[in-house]
């Protein structure tokens, strides 16, 4: 059977019509709420969480940078979500997409520094000429440090884009030389079944892993900016 390398990449369509939206949208609707005054385990626990995870990410910023602290927090839940929804078999990663990385992670950056060119002009413009800086030089540092501000959002995308799409393309080699092996060889089958398993539980931790971090770069962002 000759399948695509890459087929679990292409957005999926039904009827003609594009269903990425409909995907990107799933997520929200698996987090549980409650309406009682007493929550149950899974509630608690997503609260607890939710609540160590902001306080982590928002402890080095100030007052004007934690108001950003419920779209962080929404960020790293939707990523997390939506990465792990892709582990499932016959199922579409929109992570995997770099155009909805660089969707994400340009507003997200430019707001932070569109902030800090408001808030403290001076600062920001520090950041492209360090002090103590040879007077020769300086033409190229500041070429250096606008190039390095620039690509700081795709940095982020691509860096997401990356590793999801590295992980599922390993799953995806494991999975098609087990099922090959299965009818030849059966010892090698069961260990690289066993490889397999190994790997998809650190592809587990990994798309945790990229959601922090790249909720945590936006983060450094922000707090570079306030």
């Amino acid at each position: 059977m000759n399948e695509n390398l890459f087929a679990s990449f292409i957005a999926p369509t039904i009827l003609g019509l594009p269903a990425a939206v409909l995907i990107i949208l799933f997520p929200p609707l698996l987090i549980p709420t409650s309406k009682y005054l007493i929550n149950n385990r899974l509630i608690t626990t997503q609260q607890w969480l939710i609540k160590l995870t902001s306080k982590q990410m928002m402890t080095m910023h100030n007052t004007k940078g934690r108001t950003w602290s419920l779209m962080l927090v929404s960020l790293i839940i939707f990523i997390a979500t939506t990465n792990l929804l892709g582990l499932l078999p016959h199922s579409f990663t929109p992570t995997t997409q770099l155009s909805m990385n660089l969707a994400m992670a340009i507003p997200l950056w430019a707001g932070a520094v569109i902030m800090g060119f408001r808030s403290k002009i001076k600062n920001a413009l520090a950041h492209f000429l360090p002090q103590g800086t040879p007077t020769p030089l300086i033409p190229m540092l500041v070429i250096i440090e606008t190039i390095s501000l620039l690509i700081q959002p795709m940095a982020l995308a691509v860096r997401l884009t990356a590793n999801i799409t590295a992980g599922h393309l390993l799953m995806h080699l494991i999975g098609s030389a087990t099922l090959a092996m299965s009818t030849t060889n059966l010892p090698s089958t069961l260990i690289i079944f066993t490889i397999l398993i190994l790997l998809t539980i650190l592809e587990i931790a990994v798309a945790l892993i990229q959601a922090y971090v790249f909720t945590l770069l936006v983060s450094l962002y922000l707090h570079d900016n306030t």
